[in-house]
């Protein structure tokens, strides 16, 4: 059974960093693409950030371009966001999702294609 485990989440005040880590327990390389959502309360989902992991191909959402960084480790088996400059508004749940075959356009920048394999979500809180 696939797994993707988030960790990393937490309280942060405005302008400081925060980095999550989403754990696969099967190899990333076997995924095509591994991303994060978030949903904070009352909002719509938004795709934030995508990577495809044969080539490290990046999406960002215009909220976060610029101050949030995906990237994938072999080694360790994860991909991870690192996250500065937050704002209020980045206060969320922040889900990990994966998928075999569809891109970051379908999944995260779109929303046209629902990921296949979910974390159950990591909460970011960001108040001074």
């Amino acid at each position: 059974q696939v797994q993707l485990v988030e960790s990393g989440g937490g309280l942060a005040p405005p302008g400081w960093s925060l980095r999550l880590s989403c754990e696969a327990s099967e190899s990333i390389s076997d995924y095509y693409v591994i991303g994060w959502f978030r949903q904070a309360p009352g909002k719509e989902r938004e795709g934030v950030s995508c990577i495809r992991i044969s080539d490290a191909n990046t999406y960002y959402s215009d909220s976060v371009k610029g101050r949030f960084t995906i990237s994938r480790s072999y080694a360790k088996n994860t991909v991870s966001l690192q996250m500065n400059s937050l704002k209020l508004e980045d206060t969320a749940i922040y889900y990990c999702a994966a998928d075999r075959f569809s891109g970051c356009d379908l999944i995260f920048q779109n929303q046209t294609k629902p990921a296949a394999y979910w974390g159950r979500g990591t909460q970011v809180t960001v108040d001074s």
